[in-house]
């Protein structure tokens, strides 16, 4: 693997890796191992096939475009209203999200020698962060590849100290009560189709942007196997106790030292998955929409901030609307734009996919329906 390889995808990988990770060991607590390996091969390989859609779409164009971009050259004005929608309101509410529970993990790690409050400690966790946004992809990429490093150091220590305690009557086979729960929970976690486009700009040469398909599917299937394992030893340590933030539940049995550290891991995690959605929304308002570099990336950095000090700072609330906006509009928009990139594309693309004409409607139904099932089941029912 060659250094731009690399960087390609520890941006990828860090993007996916997110809050919705702390979600996953809940649900599955609640819902069973049948269904959660159900959902995880389901949305996994749904998923992976929107990010490898995607980024034929996006080598088949000759300008630089985010999703907006591309639904008004392929798809038309009414689609890139939509698509415009989705991505600020999708993008603003996920930053918003970070920022909380960036707040959240700062306080838990230095509860005891900073004195300041988590509300304090959230609008530093934006700044700092912000300023990468301010600074462009190639130090993003450069710092996210630290970030992953630390991360998967800090999963090795959560696993080595969690393993001893796993027990497999924790594990529970399925519950029919919570069996649509992990839904939105695993496809939030799992979806990553905003740093596709930075990845096909990063890559410079035709032979590196040959690798983006391998990129995608690495990535995806690295993001996948790590949730999957996250969730098999938080649950098989705190069974039923399992607590929705997936670090709480683990006190009794690992001590408070695993909450700073897996706040810390936390930290890590979501402040990767910042860096890039904010700076793919910097450049939807940049190259989408013209506007200048400044204004851009004040907007993208500066509305999350403005919707947390209004006092929207419900993070689980933030998390599931921004859940269902993204996974229903953004993959039924990817899977039309890739036929019509496919009728319309100007240029040949670095790979190009084959598949069944029904398989990406199929997903699209799979998204849509799945959404109406957990909104039925979770909101109404």
């Amino acid at each position: 693997m060659n250094h731009s390889f690399v960087l390609a995808l520890s941006t990828m990988v860090g993007t996916i890796i997110g809050a919705g990770i702390f979600g996953i060991p809940f649900v599955v607590a609640k819902s069973g191992i049948i269904p959660a390996v159900f959902y995880f091969l389901l949305l996994g390989g749904a998923v992976m096939l929107l990010h490898l859609l995607f980024g034929e779409v996006a080598l088949r164009t000759k300008e630089k475009h985010r999703l907006i971009g591309y639904a008004g050259q392929y798809l038309g004005r009414k689609a890139k209203v939509v698509a415009t929608f989705s991505t600020v309101f999708g993008i603003v509410g996920a930053l918003l999200a970070y920022t909380i529970l960036g707040g959240q993990f700062l306080k838990i790690i230095f509860n005891s020698t900073l004195p300041f409050s988590e509300a304090t400690l959230a609008v530093l966790f934006w700044a700092v962060l912000s300023f990468f946004i301010f600074r462009g992809i190639q130090l993003i990429a450069k710092a996210e590849f630290i970030m992953n490093v630390a991360l998967f150091l800090s999963i090795l220590v959560i696993f080595f100290f969690a393993a001893p305690h796993v027990r497999l009557d924790n594990f529970t086979l399925i519950d029919v009560n919570h069996v649509f729960l992990p839904y939105g929970v695993i496809l939030f976690a799992l979806a990553g189709w905003a740093a596709i486009p930075e990845i096909a700009d990063f890559f410079k040469a035709r032979r590196e942007k040959k690798t983006l398909d391998n990129v995608i599917i690495w990535a995806s299937g690295i993001v996948a196997v790590l949730y999957f394992l996250f969730a098999l030893f938080v649950v098989g340590v705190s069974g039923q106790g399992t607590s929705p933030d997936a670090l709480e539940g683990l006190v009794p049995f690992l001590g408070k030292e695993i909450i700073v550290l897996g706040a810390a891991f936390g930290l890590v995690a979501i402040a990767a998955s910042f860096l890039v959605l904010g700076n793919y929304l910097k450049n939807s308002l940049l190259y989408d929409f013209k506007l200048p570099y400044l204004l851009a990336a004040s907007a993208a950095t500066l509305l999350p901030l403005g919707l947390f000090l209004a006092g929207f700072r419900e993070f689980v609330l933030v998390l599931g609307v921004v859940g269902i906006t993204m996974g229903i509009i953004e993959g039924v928009l990817i899977v039309m734009l890739f036929y019509k990139a496919k009728e319309k594309g100007e240029r040949v693309p670095e790979y190009s996919i084959t598949i069944p004409r029904f398989l990406p409607f199929l997903v699209a139904l799979l998204l849509v329906g799945g959404a109406l099932a957990e909104l039925f089941f979770s909101y109404i029912q």
